[in-house]
Protein backbone atom coordinates (compact mmCIF):
# COMPACT_ATOMS: atom_id res chain seq x y z
CA UNK A 1 0.00 0.00 0.00
CA UNK A 2 1.20 3.39 -1.27
CA UNK A 3 0.07 6.27 1.02
CA UNK A 4 0.51 9.36 -0.19
CA UNK A 5 0.57 12.94 1.50
CA UNK A 6 -0.45 16.12 0.33
CA UNK A 7 0.82 19.61 1.71
CA UNK A 8 -2.51 22.11 3.37
CA UNK A 9 -2.02 25.41 3.20
CA UNK A 10 -1.64 25.37 6.88
CA UNK A 11 2.05 24.07 8.03
CA UNK A 12 1.20 22.16 10.63
CA UNK A 13 -1.50 20.01 8.98
CA UNK A 14 -0.58 17.19 6.38
CA UNK A 15 -2.96 15.36 4.35
CA UNK A 16 -2.33 11.70 3.97
CA UNK A 17 -4.29 9.64 1.03
CA UNK A 18 -4.12 6.12 1.62
CA UNK A 19 -5.73 5.17 -1.33
CA UNK A 20 -8.62 3.63 0.26
CA UNK A 21 -11.65 4.73 2.50
CA UNK A 22 -11.16 6.34 5.63
CA UNK A 23 -14.70 7.08 6.70
CA UNK A 24 -18.51 6.97 5.50
CA UNK A 25 -19.56 8.81 8.55
CA UNK A 26 -19.69 12.53 8.49
CA UNK A 27 -16.38 14.31 8.55
CA UNK A 28 -14.83 14.09 12.27
CA UNK A 29 -12.01 15.98 14.04
CA UNK A 30 -10.70 13.95 17.16
CA UNK A 31 -7.93 16.13 19.30
CA UNK A 32 -8.34 13.50 22.55
CA UNK A 33 -7.34 10.04 22.43
CA UNK A 34 -9.07 8.81 25.13
CA UNK A 35 -12.58 9.80 22.77
CA UNK A 36 -11.95 7.49 20.58
CA UNK A 37 -11.77 3.38 20.79
CA UNK A 38 -10.17 2.79 17.07
CA UNK A 39 -6.63 1.71 17.33
CA UNK A 40 -5.83 4.22 14.22
CA UNK A 41 -6.63 7.24 15.61
CA UNK A 42 -5.41 6.48 19.30
CA UNK A 43 -1.70 5.37 17.56
CA UNK A 44 -1.45 8.92 15.75
CA UNK A 45 -2.87 10.49 18.48
CA UNK A 46 0.11 9.36 20.88
CA UNK A 47 2.80 10.21 18.98
CA UNK A 48 4.47 13.50 20.57
CA UNK A 49 3.75 16.48 18.74
CA UNK A 50 0.69 15.72 17.01
CA UNK A 51 -2.28 17.20 18.23
CA UNK A 52 -5.59 16.68 16.10
CA UNK A 53 -6.70 14.30 13.41
CA UNK A 54 -9.26 14.70 10.95
CA UNK A 55 -11.08 12.42 9.04
CA UNK A 56 -13.09 12.28 6.13
CA UNK A 57 -14.23 10.16 3.35
CA UNK A 58 -10.94 9.72 1.28
CA UNK A 59 -8.31 11.14 3.62
CA UNK A 60 -6.96 11.99 7.34
CA UNK A 61 -5.36 15.41 7.82
CA UNK A 62 -2.87 15.51 10.48
CA UNK A 63 -2.25 18.54 12.63
CA UNK A 64 1.15 18.72 14.90
CA UNK A 65 2.80 21.37 17.36
CA UNK A 66 4.63 24.04 15.41
CA UNK A 67 8.00 23.25 17.26
CA UNK A 68 7.60 19.83 15.47
CA UNK A 69 8.89 19.16 12.01
CA UNK A 70 6.76 16.91 9.62
CA UNK A 71 9.93 14.55 8.69
CA UNK A 72 10.35 13.37 12.49
CA UNK A 73 6.24 12.53 12.04
CA UNK A 74 5.58 11.84 8.57
CA UNK A 75 6.97 8.51 8.32
CA UNK A 76 5.39 7.22 11.53
CA UNK A 77 2.40 8.14 10.54
CA UNK A 78 2.18 6.43 7.24
CA UNK A 79 3.52 3.18 9.07
CA UNK A 80 0.61 3.17 11.30
CA UNK A 81 -1.69 3.88 8.46
CA UNK A 82 -0.30 0.87 6.23
CA UNK A 83 -0.47 -1.54 9.00
CA UNK A 84 -3.96 -0.51 9.91
CA UNK A 85 -4.72 -1.53 6.71
CA UNK A 86 -2.38 -4.46 6.17
CA UNK A 87 -4.06 -5.65 9.18
CA UNK A 88 -7.49 -6.10 7.48
CA UNK A 89 -9.26 -3.16 8.63
CA UNK A 90 -11.17 -1.59 5.42
CA UNK A 91 -12.46 1.68 7.09
CA UNK A 92 -11.16 3.93 9.91
CA UNK A 93 -14.68 5.01 10.52
CA UNK A 94 -17.31 3.07 9.83
CA UNK A 95 -20.65 4.02 10.88
CA UNK A 96 -23.72 6.14 9.52
CA UNK A 97 -24.44 9.56 11.68
CA UNK A 98 -27.65 11.74 11.59
CA UNK A 99 -27.57 14.02 9.20
CA UNK A 100 -27.59 17.60 10.50
CA UNK A 101 -31.55 18.25 10.50
CA UNK A 102 -33.09 20.90 8.62
CA UNK A 103 -36.43 20.66 10.81
CA UNK A 104 -36.17 23.87 12.95
CA UNK A 105 -33.88 25.86 10.98
CA UNK A 106 -35.08 29.02 8.90
CA UNK A 107 -35.43 29.61 5.21
CA UNK A 108 -32.24 31.75 5.30
CA UNK A 109 -30.33 29.00 7.28
CA UNK A 110 -30.89 26.48 4.71
CA UNK A 111 -29.58 28.51 2.22
CA UNK A 112 -26.43 28.93 4.08
CA UNK A 113 -26.13 25.43 4.95
CA UNK A 114 -27.11 24.34 1.12
CA UNK A 115 -24.43 26.53 -0.39
CA UNK A 116 -21.55 25.96 2.61
CA UNK A 117 -22.55 21.95 1.60
CA UNK A 118 -22.20 22.67 -1.95
CA UNK A 119 -20.01 25.22 -2.88
CA UNK A 120 -17.62 25.50 0.42
CA UNK A 121 -17.17 22.09 1.74
CA UNK A 122 -15.57 20.44 -1.42
CA UNK A 123 -13.24 23.28 -1.41
CA UNK A 124 -12.37 23.25 1.83
CA UNK A 125 -12.08 19.41 1.68
CA UNK A 126 -8.83 19.35 -1.05
CA UNK A 127 -7.15 21.54 1.38
CA UNK A 128 -7.65 18.75 4.20
CA UNK A 129 -10.36 20.28 6.29
CA UNK A 130 -13.92 21.10 7.26
CA UNK A 131 -16.68 24.01 7.82
CA UNK A 132 -20.01 23.09 9.72
CA UNK A 133 -22.64 25.77 10.32
CA UNK A 134 -23.30 26.42 13.74
CA UNK A 135 -26.01 29.22 13.82
CA UNK A 136 -26.64 32.42 11.94
CA UNK A 137 -27.97 35.46 14.40
CA UNK A 138 -28.54 39.49 13.73
CA UNK A 139 -26.79 39.17 10.20
CA UNK A 140 -23.61 36.94 11.64
CA UNK A 141 -23.39 33.40 10.13
CA UNK A 142 -21.01 31.26 12.91
CA UNK A 143 -18.84 28.59 11.75
CA UNK A 144 -16.63 25.72 13.05
CA UNK A 145 -13.55 25.02 10.85
CA UNK A 146 -12.00 21.85 10.95
CA UNK A 147 -8.71 19.56 10.15
CA UNK A 148 -6.20 21.76 8.32
CA UNK A 149 -8.53 24.77 8.36
CA UNK A 150 -8.50 24.68 12.10
CA UNK A 151 -5.41 27.46 13.16
CA UNK A 152 -4.30 27.76 9.68
CA UNK A 153 -2.70 31.10 8.96
CA UNK A 154 -4.51 31.85 5.24
CA UNK A 155 -7.67 30.60 7.19
CA UNK A 156 -9.50 34.16 7.91
CA UNK A 157 -8.50 35.39 4.60
CA UNK A 158 -10.41 32.42 2.74
CA UNK A 159 -13.06 32.76 5.77
CA UNK A 160 -13.88 36.70 4.87
CA UNK A 161 -12.96 37.17 0.89
CA UNK A 162 -14.18 33.41 0.34
CA UNK A 163 -16.69 32.20 2.54
CA UNK A 164 -18.14 35.59 3.49
CA UNK A 165 -18.13 37.57 0.34
CA UNK A 166 -20.04 34.06 -1.17
CA UNK A 167 -22.46 33.52 1.25
CA UNK A 168 -23.54 37.43 0.91
CA UNK A 169 -23.20 37.17 -2.45
CA UNK A 170 -26.49 34.84 -2.65
CA UNK A 171 -28.23 36.03 0.65
CA UNK A 172 -27.91 40.19 1.21
CA UNK A 173 -29.00 39.40 4.52
CA UNK A 174 -25.69 37.98 5.71
CA UNK A 175 -23.23 40.90 7.12
CA UNK A 176 -20.36 39.18 8.50
CA UNK A 177 -19.01 35.29 8.61
CA UNK A 178 -16.71 34.52 11.95
CA UNK A 179 -15.21 31.41 13.09
CA UNK A 180 -15.44 29.41 16.24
Amino acid sequence: MFVQTEITPNPNSLKFLPGKKVSNDIPIEVTDKSKSSNELIRNILSINGVTGIFLSNNFLSVNKDEKIEWEDLKHIIISFINDYYSNGNEIVIDKESKSFSNVNLSEIEKKIINILETKVRPAVARDGGDIKFKDFKDGVVTVNLQGSCSGCPSSTMTLKQGVQNLLCHYIPEIKEVIAI
